[in-house]
């Protein structure tokens, strides 16, 4: 029968559960083991994990550079709770928001032996539900049967984790007519991903000729550039630019992806927000948070041109690895559209920041 859950449907429950502070089991041929995300971790569930066994804390190499522990796992750094730990210390651990204050917080007894494809899966899944990239893993050999008593998700990471850096299918769910103020002839399509992720959408000003090349912008959301006006990036400005100039030439598409602060969420970006204030930039704000510089995945834009029939374009953009992933991801991009707007005296810092680290051409 049709009516268990899919791979992908197992994968978004598993993400749900995470958000909501429920733990999952994982199962591997290297072992199965009882997973919950560092983030929202209650004293109650921490206690009942750490009775089944060891209780790990896996954090990713990029924490745990900022944290002096050893990643002997590559990308991946597999910490032992300590006898005494509590939900204060796994959150000061996993999130960086009192490193200057309390920069103390080992020494670290760091896992070397034994796999840890269980413990990537996890921060895998957290990063997935937006979440800190960190989570307490402990290992079981009666996953099955804790599961099944507890009505736990249970996921085989060897099929589920190839899957997850598959891109999901894209539908085009709907579309219609919105009169813009950049152009009276726009349609607002909405895409839905077939894993139970964000919904991303297009907007197609005019009917542009999808023989030639259109012009594009592969938009990535940001509510407080976007919506709020924020000045501490130039998100907004590009925005309405793009939309603007689609209008004049009177055919456009601009994709609106829901990869909200270089893929890392809301919250996440408000933690790097806040890090900034410390006085670290934007790429330091990430690393310290446990993310790589940019977690946004280009081949969501890809797919949705091919989608729309678009297979050539002047792209809009100040960003030499949007065009290098588009190109790998079969679009062909003809021009760059350089789309230089939006500087002021509170996001200069942060534009400087984009063309060192990031290599956006500014």
């Amino acid at each position: 029968m049709s009516l268990a859950p899919s791979l992908p449907e197992l994968i978004a429950r598993a993400r749900a559960d995470l958000r909501m502070g429920v733990p999952v089991v994982l199962r591997s041929r290297h072992g199965d083991a009882l997973v919950i995300a560092a983030e929202g971790l209650s004293p109650e569930r921490l206690a009942d994990m750490s009775a089944l066994g060891d209780a790990v804390l896996a954090i990713t190499s990029r924490r745990a550079a900022t944290l002096n522990a050893r990643a002997y796992d590559g990308d991946v750094a597999r910490i032992k709770l300590p006898t005494a730990a509590t939900t204060l210390w796994v959150e000061a651990v996993a999130n960086p928001a009192d490193d200057l204050t309390h920069p103390m917080k080992g020494p670290f007894v760091t896992l070397r032996d034994g796999d840890a494809a269980v413990h990537r899966a996890a921060i895998a899944l957290a990063k997935s539900a937006r979440l800190l990239p960190a989570a307490v893993v402990v290992l079981v050999e009666n996953a099955t049967d804790i599961a099944a008593a507890h009505g736990l998700t249970a996921l085989p990471i060897d099929r589920a984790m190839p899957h997850m850096a598959d891109l999901a299918p894209l539908n085009d769910v709907i579309h219609a007519r919105v009169p813009l103020v950049a152009s009276n002839a726009g349609r607002v399509h909405v895409f839905r991903p077939d894993d139970g992720g964000e919904e991303h959408f297009a907007v197609e000003i005019g009917r542009p000729d999808r023989s030639k090349p259109v012009l594009a912008r592969l938009h990535s959301a940001c509510f407080t550039g976007d919506l709020f006006g924020s000045l501490k990036c130039d998100c907004g400005p590009q925005l309405h630019a793009a939309l603007a100039q689609m209008g004049e030439e009177g055919a456009g598409v601009l994709l609106y992806l829901n990869q909200e602060g270089r893929g890392i969420g809301h919250a996440n970006k408000m933690r790097a927000y806040s890090l900034q204030d410390q006085g670290f930039d934007t790429v330091e704000a990430n690393h310290r948070l446990g993310f790589e510089d940019d977690e946004r995945d280009f081949r969501i834009g890809a797919a949705i041109l091919k989608e729309m029939g678009f297979g050539a374009v002047r792209l809009m953009t100040n960003n030499p690895a949007k065009i290098a992933r588009m190109q790998e991801q079969g679009i062909d991009v003809t021009a760059r559209v350089p789309l230089k707007v939006g500087e002021n005296t509170h996001n200069t810092d942060y534009l400087a920041t984009k063309a060192k680290k990031s290599g956006h051409l500014l």
